[in-house]
């Protein structure tokens, strides 16, 4: 089974790839091109820090999702913020934490091969992974969980081959972002104002969003917003938001080992009783019978 080392972070999870099976990568035809040595999932981290004065021989991803942090490379500093992206470069020396007043959220992957500088090279700097009705955060996010799940099944060269898959298309979704966007068909009209505000709901189920957030994205007031969401869908936005999180939740059940703290934290829940409660609102059990009952 993969070797994972707590990080000391409520809800945090980690893989780091034993020395062998990165020896296998590298000498894989498929995975040399591309392919992780660690991956991990850090929410809310106060008091994160790094320091690596020689660097490291591998490239260090930083996807962060909510709160900021900062990032040096060589002498430059730089701020990372929510839904921004940096690649610090193998080799190179550097440095990052998050910030104590708002710390961050962050995705993270060391990653290898032929091809890695090719995916780096425009992420040398902070790029910013902006929130429109044709983005998709939430497949990207999805994808995260995808290849870190296929490590979590173990070593095999067919997981490897399909994680070092996964990786090559995570990388292409920021590196051709355009593209990324334009290849999924938009499932709305352009003008439909509660259709375009359940899709920003989605790109940030990570998030606590208000009903002021939400209203203010379709430019209109929480009230006129209100009833308009509630005429086509029966519900308030809160509600409905609320729902979308435990649909989630119930992804993350069935299909991961996740514990329910990391499910709260990959949900940007705090409140593990509030969530537990929340859960039984919807799905009737608790989250634990929930995952015993569909396992059996």
């Amino acid at each position: 089974m993969p070797f994972r080392i707590a990080s000391g972070f409520a809800g945090s999870r980690a893989i780091v790839l034993p020395r062998s099976v990165v020896d296998e990568e590298e000498r894989d035809a498929i995975c040399k091109e591309l392919y992780v040595t660690d991956i991990g999932y850090y929410p809310q981290a106060k008091f994160h820090y790094m320091q690596r004065p020689v660097g490291i021989d591998q490239y260090v991803l930083l996807y962060c999702t909510a709160g900021e942090g900062w990032v040096e490379v060589k002498g430059r500093k730089f701020t990372l913020q929510g839904n921004q992206v940096v690649v610090i470069p193998a080799g190179a020396s550097h440095s990052y934490g998050s910030s104590d007043e708002s710390p961050w959220t962050i995705y993270w992957i060391h990653f290898k091969g032929d091809k890695a500088p090719i995916y780096a090279e425009n992420f040398y700097e902070p790029f910013a992974i902006r929130v429109a009705k044709n983005s998709r955060i939430e497949d990207r996010l999805n994808l995260f969980e995808e290849l870190y799940r296929t490590l979590e099944l173990g070593y095999n060269l067919d997981n490897l081959r399909y994680a070092a898959s996964c990786l090559h298309y995570s990388m292409g979704s920021l590196a051709y972002v355009a593209r990324f966007r334009d290849a999924k068909e938009d499932f709305f009209e352009g003008g439909d104002v509660v259709a375009h505000s359940i899709h920003f709901m989605k790109e940030n189920l990570n998030r606590g969003l208000t009903l002021d957030e939400i209203a203010g994205y379709v430019n209109y007031s929480s009230s006129h917003f209100s009833m308009l969401f509630r005429q086509q869908t029966g519900t308030s936005p809160m509600n409905y938001f609320a729902r979308l999180k435990v649909q989630k939740a119930c992804e993350y059940l069935d299909m991961t080992d996740m514990k329910v703290n990391q499910i709260c934290q990959v949900l940007g829940i705090e409140d593990q009783f509030y969530f537990s409660r929340l859960f039984a609102k919807f799905m009737g059990v608790s989250p634990k019978t929930f995952r015993n009952r569909n396992k059996a």
